[in-house]
C-alpha cells in the first residue's frame, strides 16, 4: 500500500496564502499562476481552508460597494468559504485520496501536528491510478499468452 508521502508537493514547491493576505493579493497570484483555488495557511502553520475564484465572486457580489482600489483592505480569513478542501495526513494510504480528489483540484496534506506541509494534485492522483489500470492490463494480456494449452 502506497502512502501519500510518495505523491505530495511539498509546500516549498506549491502556491498558498496566509490568511491574514488581502484579497487583492489572492487576485494577483491566482492570475499569475492561472490557478481557480489555492489553501491557505494561518500564522501557526496550519491548513486554515481554501480560497476559490467563487468565493471571490461572491464576496463582491456580497458587497457592491467594494471598489478595485479597496480589495487590499480585505483579509482572505472574513471571506466566507464555499468549499473545504478536506486535509489527510501524510501517512494516509493514497487509496483515502480517491474520493476526495473526485471533488478537489488538490488535497492539503499536514503532518502529526496538524502543520500543512503541502498538497496532493488530483491529476498526480490520476496519474498513479492511469499507470495501476495499464501495468494490471499488460499483466492481464501476458498471463493469457503464457496460458498452456489444454489437451
Amino acid at each position: 500500500m502506497k502512502i501519500a508521502a510518495f505523491y505530495l508537493t511539498p509546500k516549498e514547491e506549491v502556491v498558498w496564502l496566509h490568511e491574514d493576505s488581502t484579497i487583492r493579493q489572492a487576485l494577483e497570484k491566482m492570475e499569475y499562476h492561472r490557478y481557480t483555488a489555492l489553501p491557505l495557511v494561518n500564522k501557526a502553520g496550519k491548513y486554515a481552508g481554501t480560497l476559490t475564484e467563487g468565493d471571490l465572486l461572491w464576496t463582491f457580489k456580497r458587497n457592491p460597494e467594494l471598489k478595485f482600489k479597496d480589495l487590499y483592505k480585505m483579509r482572505l480569513k472574513d471571506i466566507p468559504k464555499q468549499q473545504w478542501n478536506e486535509p489527510i495526513s501524510i501517512n494516509s494510504p493514497i487509496e483515502e485520496l480517491i474520493p476526495l480528489a473526485v471533488n478537489q483540484n488538490f488535497i492539503p496534506v499536514v503532518d502529526d501536528q496538524q502543520n500543512f506541509i503541502g498538497i496532493i494534485k488530483r491529476s498526480t492522483i490520476i496519474d498513479y491510478l492511469y499507470r495501476r489500470l495499464t501495468s494490471a492490463q499488460t499483466v492481464e494480456k501476458t498471463s493469457l499468452q503464457v496460458a498452456p494449452y489444454e489437451l
